[in-house]
């Protein structure tokens, strides 16, 4: 029920001020897990500033939508925004083993938005929470194929192995077929038993310490033999997806909001690698293409690729005002995603009445 809608606002008090914090966070353990004061939990990035009442200098002209939620709002609405820096880590979340209960680690934004009562200071009460999944999408320009080779020689033998294996493409999106180029000359004495596939996921956690995880999340072994002084040449096709892997601990997942799925984590793309202990969880993708050769040890060469989204189609530009360009606007709500650095503007309606429903006068008995 709301309270809200029974309260005459003209004998309520406006709020001193409304404050807005937006938080960068990398949790590495369990929230039950925090006992005495010692949260497994750092803060990557902290920024608060004033919503409310507006600082003259930081005005900035409204929105379209901005402008569509004031007038159906009412006068009780105030437009704010603040920016996100584009250096933030990316929403990623590495997947729990069967066993585990909740997230291990994972690094997440919000912005909470609290107003201090007179007399009563700051609590969760008269505070909101907007939790932020932040993404990257697939550059524009893709970058070159990918492509490498490697020779192999073997002990009392003159003549070597050469391996050569190729993508299609350096960029593919979630769900999208990774064909593999393998071509092999066999000028060696030995003989090719199998061909191994993989494509790996490395997930680099840059905390204190660098740690990895390295997860396989396809596979394909196929028994091709390239005997003595041939060559053999095939196309392999895998998909990496998360629905053959959920039960994979340590598996790093796009950080998902409430009552949505989620897929494999993105490729972390990094222009500043100044400081690495900013970054929270560095994403990355490999194919490595193995040869089993007989009483001769394996040969294999590693691929990198991309792995993202496709970056969606831009809305239409908001309504320009004194000549400017206005930021992209989005209404709020529970949890929002952005990418890039962009200004998101919100209404802080919902803080305000949160407060007036807290500076409610008493009703004499």
């Amino acid at each position: 029920m709301n309270q809200t809608s029974s309260i005459q606002h003209n004998h309520l008090p406006l709020p001193p001020a409304v404050f807005v914090t937006l938080t960068c966070a990398f949790r590495y353990g369990r929230e039950d897990l925090d006992v005495l004061g010692l949260s497994f939990r750092k803060d990557l990035y902290i920024s608060t500033f004033q919503a409310f009442p507006p600082v003259p200098e930081e005005r900035k002209s409204n929105s379209r939508l901005q402008e569509r939620l004031l007038k159906k709002l009412g006068q009780h609405a105030h437009p704010f925004y603040f920016t996100i820096p584009q250096n933030l880590p990316c929403s990623v979340t590495l997947q729990p083993g069967p066993e585990d209960t909740g997230k291990v680690r994972h690094t997440h934004t919000h912005a909470s938005l609290s107003c201090p009562l007179i007399g009563r200071g700051l609590c969760r009460r008269n505070s909101v929470r907007l939790v932020i999944r932040k993404v990257q999408y697939a550059p524009e320009k893709p970058g070159p194929q990918p492509m490498v080779e490697t020779t192999r020689s073997f002990l009392m033998s003159d003549r070597s192995l050469h391996l050569e294996a190729s993508l299609d493409k350096e960029l593919y999106y979630h769900g999208e077929p990774i064909s593999v180029n393998v071509h092999v000359t066999n000028n060696s004495t030995k003989t090719v038993k199998r061909v191994k596939i993989s494509v790996r996921q490395y997930a680099d956690i840059c905390l204190f310490s660098t740690a990895q995880y390295k997860c396989p999340v396809a596979q394909l072994e196929a028994d091709d033999q390239v005997s003595s002084s041939s060559t053999f040449c095939k196309v392999y096709t895998l998909t990496p997806t998360l629905d053959k892997n959920r039960e994979k601990r340590g598996l790093a997942l796009d950080g998902k909001l409430k009552h949505e799925d989620t897929n494999l984590a993105s490729s972390t793309i990094v222009k500043d690698v100044t400081n690495k202990e900013v970054l929270g969880i560095l994403v990355s993708y490999r194919v490595k293409v193995k040869l089993v050769v007989s009483r001769g040890g394996d040969v294999s060469v590693e691929l990198p690729f991309i792995l993202m989204h496709p970056k969606p189609v831009e809305p239409p530009a908001s309504r320009p005002q004194s000549g400017q360009s206005t930021p992209r606007a989005a209404a709020m709500s529970p949890s929002s995603h952005f990418h890039g650095n962009h200004s998101i503007t919100c209404v802080c309606v919902c803080v305000l009445q949160l407060c007036q429903r807290w500076t409610r006068p008493s009703t004499p008995t």
